[in-house]
């Protein structure tokens, strides 16, 4: 008996301190949970981005199989700041993008990527999981484009073209992975800075009105292509971001964009996906992938029943990287 009473004993005071321990860990965890907040009220700031830096050589001599010789170098400086306090939330980022490449005999180095987006996002605790909100969407380019080979005819410059966007609406979080954003009220300019590329009517702009010289035959221009363009209409911003397995993230946005006040029916895509791959606390391995259809600009199409004519088409861009990477 005396030994039944002891065991018992022994298991009852093993018990306690079980339901001790776990009692200590919950309020260690609602501790740590209350430390969070507490430093997020005292500073719901924060700051940071990653720089990346990578290229490729290909040298072949004598090569039986064919090819050509190439040198790639590319680079990525991506910022962000967010802040979160109470009801209101705040997201900016910058991201700026550049590489070139040369291939074979070439002495011009050709430009492969060219990107200046910066975005800024304000919304304020409407309901549940949703929010007004209210963006500021900017981008162009860093330098001129051509249509390669033919490295002398120019289709692109800094701010030709360049695209401004302010939307207001809703943006619904279901989780911090996921951000639907719908904008009934939302304005768009396309801005083309460069006169040549404008007077052409490139990026859907109105084209120059030419006339020939009633004396000397030659071709005038009469009316400037204009340089800006301005659009109204709903927008609609997907994003959503996952941890796939360690050390691999996948993301990706979609955007779209209907213009009510002309042809509300053509809707402007931008597709991206981004899949990042860290080997370790330095290198580390990138693919993307963008996709773009705009009803308003025209383009050489390259392949199908419709090669050699212009108008409207797909665009796509892939690259895969790998590189130099370091986060702060």
């Amino acid at each position: 008996m005396k030994k039944i009473l002891f065991i018992g004993f022994i298991g009852l005071v093993s018990y306690s301190f079980a339901q001790s321990d776990e009692a200590t860990k919950n309020l260690q965890k609602e501790a740590d949970k209350l430390k969070a907040e507490k430093a997020d009220s005292i500073n719901p700031w924060k700051k940071g981005g990653v720089i990346t830096v990578g290229g490729q050589q290909v040298s072949l001599t004598n090569w039986a199989a064919g090819g050509q010789s190439s040198i790639s170098a590319n680079g990525l400086l991506s910022l962000f700041a967010t802040y979160k306090k109470g009801e209101n939330t705040w997201a900016s980022n910058l991201d700026l993008a550049y590489g070139v490449v040369k291939q074979g005999d070439n002495k011009n180095w050709w430009k492969n990527d060219d990107r200046i987006q910066l975005t800024s996002k304000y919304g304020r605790k409407a309901f549940r999981k949703v929010y007004y909100s209210g963006l500021l969407d900017f981008r162009t380019q860093f330098a001129e484009g051509y249509n390669y080979p033919n490295d002398s005819v120019k289709i692109s410059n800094f701010l030709a073209p360049g695209y401004a966007l302010i939307a207001l609406g809703l943006d619904y979080k279901p989780t911090d992975n996921i951000s639907v954003f719908l904008a009934p009220v939302t304005g768009r300019i396309t801005i083309v800075g460069d006169q040549k590329l404008a007077d052409l009517g490139a990026f859907g702009v109105e084209k120059a009105v030419y006339a020939k010289d009633a004396t000397t035959g030659a071709t005038i221009v009469v009316k400037e292509g204009l340089r800006h363009r301005e659009e109204f209409g709903g927008y609609m911003k997907f994003q959503y971001k996952q941890t796939v397995m360690e050390n691999v993230t996948f993301q990706t946005m979609l955007e779209l964009f209907s213009n009510y006040l002309d042809r509300p029916e053509n809707i402007d895509v931008n597709w991206t996906t981004l899949t990042s791959m860290k080997v370790n606390k330095y290198i580390s391995a990138t693919f993307s992938t963008q996709l773009i259809y705009d009803n308003d600009i025209d383009l050489e199409r390259n392949t199908g029943s419709k090669k050699g004519t212009f108008g409207p088409d797909i665009q796509f861009k892939q690259a895969l990287s790998v590189g130099l990477s370091y986060k702060f």
